[in-house]
């Protein structure tokens, strides 16, 4: 990935970012609703509501209240929540890493099932287990996540309750984290049963999110294998007596990842808006989690940061599946 690449993509992200945050912060001032009257007790009194609108800045011109929150973004400091009375950035940090974790593993178990749906349609092409396996993934992509989600709670947590269906970890279990990433120091430090329990708390809802994507994916791929495997060079892999699962692994595969990586970039970015349900039904306490409670409560400072974290996730996404296919098709290397 050259530093002109980067150069030009970042070209694009600034702006990008500036124009989400104009419009967010002004949508968000001209929809009907107080934010200070949520949070007031119902005895508060008019100079009480005054200054607690005076506080958050909500009493100045909407040019005023953007131009000091402008120059507050970029020291970095997003405000301050109105329901939670926490600094914004604080709160995201806390939270982000969890929302990280449900999404890493979505997108391992998407795209280890999307291989394989894959795999086995190309393997058994024209063939009668072909249908079972286009049946599995048009199951998957015929059910949103969020519904996949209620299932499972359903059927796994109500009716046959052998699996948890909300939290991040087992409240009885007495540990303590140096950092968010529970997963990641659980594996790094050896803890083993702990890991297990996140990853068993992690489960549902992250089998949840990954089947939609696991669909969608695997009918991309398995199309790039199926069009791979008419080209020339597999013929002459055929000849040299080569079977037809080495022909797809050794030589169909490599080409056919190409196409596929940049459905993988969008797909992730449709997974990472999707947490925001998935997390809500299972109470996972992420980001997404966060989200609609701010909404509830109209906390304008928390929604607008929310909204620029998932703006900058999603552009960072872009730019690492674009070099990422750079990187692959070395005709594009100078383009």
């Amino acid at each position: 990935m050259s530093p002109t690449f980067l150069l030009r993509r970042l070209c694009v992200a600034i702006p990008t970012l500036i124009g989400v945050g104009i419009v967010v912060f002004i949508l968000l001032r001209v929809v009907p609703g107080d934010p200070i009257a949520m949070m007031i007790p119902s005895n508060a009194t008019a100079a009480d509501i005054a200054n607690l609108r005076h506080v958050y800045g909500l009493d100045r011109s909407i040019p005023a209240q953007f131009a000091a929150w402008s120059w507050d973004l970029l020291r970095g400091d997003l405000g301050t929540s109105i329901s939670l009375r926490q600094h914004v950035v604080g709160l995201i940090l806390e939270r982000l890493p969890a929302t990280f974790e449900l999404a890493g593993v979505a997108l391992v178990i998407g795209l280890a099932g999307a291989f394989l749906l894959a795999f086995f349609g190309t393997l058994w092409s024209r063939r009668w287990p072909e249908t079972v396996v286009d049946t599995i993934g048009g199951i998957g992509q015929a059910i949103p996540d969020f519904l996949w989600g209620l299932v499972f709670i359903l059927i796994l947590g109500v009716l046959v309750p052998v699996m948890p269906i909300s939290g991040r970890i087992d409240p009885n279990i007495e540990t303590s984290f140096h950092t968010q990433f529970y997963i990641v120091e659980a594996l790094l430090t050896g803890q083993f049963t702990l890991l297990y329990d996140l990853l068993w708390h992690l489960a549902l809802p992250a089998i949840a999110l990954s089947l939609p994507l696991m669909a969608i994916i695997s009918r991309v791929l398995k199309a790039a294998l199926l069009d791979a495997m008419q080209q020339d060079y597999i013929l002459l892999a055929q000849v040299r007596g080569f079977s037809r699962t080495r022909i797809i692994l050794r030589e169909a595969l490599r080409n056919a990842v190409i196409p596929t990586l940049t459905l993988i970039g969008v797909q992730f970015n449709f997974l990472l808006g999707s947490t925001v349900l998935i997390e809500r039904i299972f109470s996972y306490p992420g980001v997404g989690n966060m989200a609609i409670g701010a909404v509830l409560n109209r906390d304008l400072p928390l929604i607008q940061g929310l909204i620029l974290t998932y703006a900058i996730l999603f552009i960072a996404v872009n730019i690492i599946v674009d070099g990422g296919v750079v990187l692959l098709n070395p005709r594009l290397r100078h383009a």
